[in-house]
């Protein structure tokens, strides 16, 4: 009897990173901890926290990549994993340190880069209605 296999993409915004099409199962970080898949887990569709996401292919093989935050889809037997950044690599402490200096501090650039437009944009439109009450 053939065993029940799942078929894996990992989709950045500009291209396909991976694509498996033998995946036994998978290990995902969400915001609640982390949770497995197997292929008769019944359809799910989570939020992905920056971290080291875990697939495992029918010849035992176990493969790691840090994922920056996004959104996983499991539909039947296909796994849609879609982030902003991904990294391979084999050696977990390395992959450990790249999702905390590249994702981590990413993410603390854009809330200052948000900071800074909010800022910018309260100013105009302040601005903006003075220049209309005059």
């Amino acid at each position: 009897m053939q065993p029940l296999l799942m078929t894996l993409k990992i989709l950045l915004p500009y291209r396909i990173f991976s694509e498996q099409n033998a995946v036994t199962r998978i290990v995902a970080e969400t915001r609640q901890g982390a949770f497995g898949i197997l292929p008769q887990r019944l359809d799910c569709v989570a939020a992905l926290e920056p971290g080291i996401f875990m697939y495992e292919t029918h010849r035992n093989d176990e493969h790691y990549v840090a994922l920056d935050e996004g959104v996983l889809v499991k539909n039947g037997r296909e796994v849609l994993v879609s982030v902003r950044n991904a990294i391979a690599g084999t050696d977990l402490h390395q992959l450990r340190e790249a999702v905390e200096h590249e994702f981590l501090t990413l993410d603390e650039q854009e809330r200052s880069l948000r900071y800074v437009m909010t800022k910018l944009e309260s100013s105009f439109v302040r601005r903006f209605a003075d220049f209309r009450h005059d």
